[in-house]
């Protein structure tokens, strides 16, 4: 449900905002019928609330930063690109570096990775021969093995996308990931989005995120973990990350949203982060 909402909103924003943070001509054409219908007849309104321009805002930067943080890692020399907790991801699909080398790991849970086949095949979309299905099945397999299956290569550097993700997971799952990535070679890295913790937050904050909390649990998909952002940022270093970028809504806004006349602009309760080796 989640990851139908977030493709929803990545959706919206092609209609809307201009100029777009985030050019995805495929957003829209990925999703059902029932979906693709709501946000055409009502992209401003299919959501709601006062918060949904921010937050879509939010999901659109995340996005771009972390295909920003890719290619620079593929000037770099990274060949290796894996998308965690794909959903209806689309980068695959359009990928910018395909005549670089640049090879896609989208790793999801096996019926989501079913679903969102279903959504490619429905949508004339084929998957291109760089990219390659990685099914997660975590009480067997750990990421190493599932990746290891798929043809993913622990002896050369590769690069993370892992957005949506963090706050459904524990703490002990969230470090079991890091943890992997940053035993990879150098130049490998990740970038991804955690929710901050409550007590840092203003009151309206919280009351933001206790509404969204409890939408997200009333789905089935509670939030487990949030994180303070200075003892995450030295964990990550204990993990062996030798540069670490912590970036605020503040920042975000600096970067994709300066000058705009529509006010589009991010206001969230989580951050992201870019990790690199």
């Amino acid at each position: 449900m989640t990851a139908r909402r977030v493709a929803m909103r990545r959706a919206a924003h092609q209609l809307l905002d201009h100029p777009r943070v985030l050019e995805d001509p495929i957003a829209l054409r990925i999703l059902d019928d029932e979906s693709r219908k709501a946000v055409e007849s009502d992209a401003a309104g299919f959501e709601g609330g006062r918060m949904a321009p921010y937050l879509r805002a939010f999901l659109v930067a995340r996005s771009r930063l972390a295909e920003d943080e890719l290619a620079v890692a593929v000037e770099r020399g990274v060949r290796q690109y894996v998308v965690l907790g794909a959903g209806l991801d689309t980068f695959a699909y359009r990928n910018p570096h395909e005549a670089s080398g640049l090879h896609v790991f989208e790793v999801d849970h096996p019926s989501t990775q079913d679903w969102k086949r279903e959504r490619l095949r429905d949508s004339g979309l084929e998957i291109p021969a760089s990219l390659t299905f990685a099914p997660a099945d975590f009480e067997h397999r750990t990421l190493s093995q599932i990746l290891a299956t798929a043809g993913f290569r622990e002896d050369e550097p590769g690069w993370f996308s892992w957005l949506g993700v963090t706050m459904y997971l524990t703490h002990a799952a969230v470090r079991s990931t890091l943890q992997f990535v940053g035993a990879l070679p150098a130049n490998s890295g990740i970038v991804f989005d955690y929710g901050l913790d409550p007590r840092l937050l203003n009151f309206a904050q919280r009351l933001i995120r206790h509404a969204m909390a409890q939408r997200v649990r009333a789905a089935g998909e509670p939030w487990l973990s949030a994180f303070e952002p200075a003892k995450l940022i030295a964990e990550l270093r204990t993990l062996g990350f030798r540069d670490t970028q912590d970036w605020a809504d503040t920042d975000l806004n600096a970067r994709y949203f300066a000058d705009r006349s529509d006010g589009l602009r991010v206001g969230s309760v989580a951050r992201v982060v870019v990790a690199a080796r």
